[in-house]
């Protein structure tokens, strides 16, 4: 390659290496803010996972809320898939996808109909991509995601759960665990009966049984657990959102991270390979000269 082939190619590493550690900057400001919204919501989402648990143990009828009776068969799931709106974040997006078309083959070989639904265009697009058709899509708000976002999505998952639309309801969804490091996350929300509010984690509540026995329920546990289903299935969604968010700024910072060290590492090849050309060419003009001269003497 030419010296200045080189030299242009070594500048235009250099300026997408500007774009990918402003990139990086961006998403690791974004990425703290969003830790901090899933601190300030971690405690409250587990109160209201520990208060339906307990109402539900409590209830001595289930009440006869839709929302809350099992459908004799499953025969329909609504799957919801978690992503972002955009790309360059490494496998934050193909890895949800992954996971939730995997459980779509499993649902479909044992005789039962996936129902699609995605937050986010890159979950839309491919969706699409692959001519599945969306009961539900929502996007421009993965940065940023906000309570009445969760609601709009909540809503729509328990009217098609109540209609019969869906039997079950499943989200998939990036966990935050560390810039580095997120998990994809497979829950079922829908029926209460079998949702993961239902079961501890571990290291949750571990005062829950000496305390369930103080609880006295005004009014019934049926009547409070009437009100609380709708704000499990807001909260729960809204924790995913979040969680997603948070995930999807760590794997953008570490991906342009990334980034930015595979093009210094090529702008040292290219260099190198540039001064290698220009020595050469040095040696070149040397060997005219020195044959000039002999020629002249």
């Amino acid at each position: 390659m030419a010296q200045k082939d080189l030299k242009q190619r070594i500048g235009s590493v250099k300026n997408i290496q500007k774009i990918t550690r402003a990139m990086e900057m961006v998403a690791a400001a974004r990425l703290r803010r969003a830790e901090q919204r899933i601190e300030s919501l971690r405690p409250y989402a587990a109160a209201i996972r520990r208060m339906t648990r307990q109402a539900a143990e409590a209830a001595e009828n289930i009440p006869s809320l839709p929302i809350l009776q099992e459908h004799e068969s499953i025969e329909r799931v609504g799957l919801l898939f978690v992503t972002g709106d955009r790309g360059l974040a490494g496998a934050f997006n193909s890895q949800i996808l992954r996971a939730g078309l995997r459980a779509a083959a499993e649902h479909e070989a044992g005789g039962r109909t996936p129902v699609y639904y995605a937050s986010g265009r890159r979950g839309q697009s491919s969706l699409a991509f692959r001519k599945l058709s969306l009961a539900g899509g929502y996007v421009g708000f993965t940065d940023r995601p906000a309570y009445a976002n969760a609601r709009e999505i909540a809503e729509d998952l328990m009217s098609a759960y109540v209609d019969g639309q869906v039997d079950q309801v499943e989200i998939f969804y990036n966990g935050y665990i560390s810039p580095l490091t997120q998990e994809v996350r497979h829950e079922t929300l829908l029926p209460l009966q079998q949702a993961s509010i239902m079961e501890t984690t571990e290291g949750e509540d571990s005062d829950e049984d000496d305390f369930r026995g103080l609880v006295e329920y005004e009014p019934d546990p049926e009547a409070i657990l009437h009100r609380l289903i709708p704000d499990y299935v807001e909260i729960s969604l809204f924790r995913a959102l979040l969680e997603s968010t948070a995930s999807e700024h760590g794997a953008r910072m570490t991906a342009m991270r990334n980034a930015s060290d595979n093009a210094g590492e090529l702008i040292e090849t290219l260099t190198l390979q540039a001064n290698r050309a220009r020595q050469a060419e040095i040696t070149q003009e040397i060997m005219e000269v020195v044959a000039g001269a002999e020629a002249l003497g």
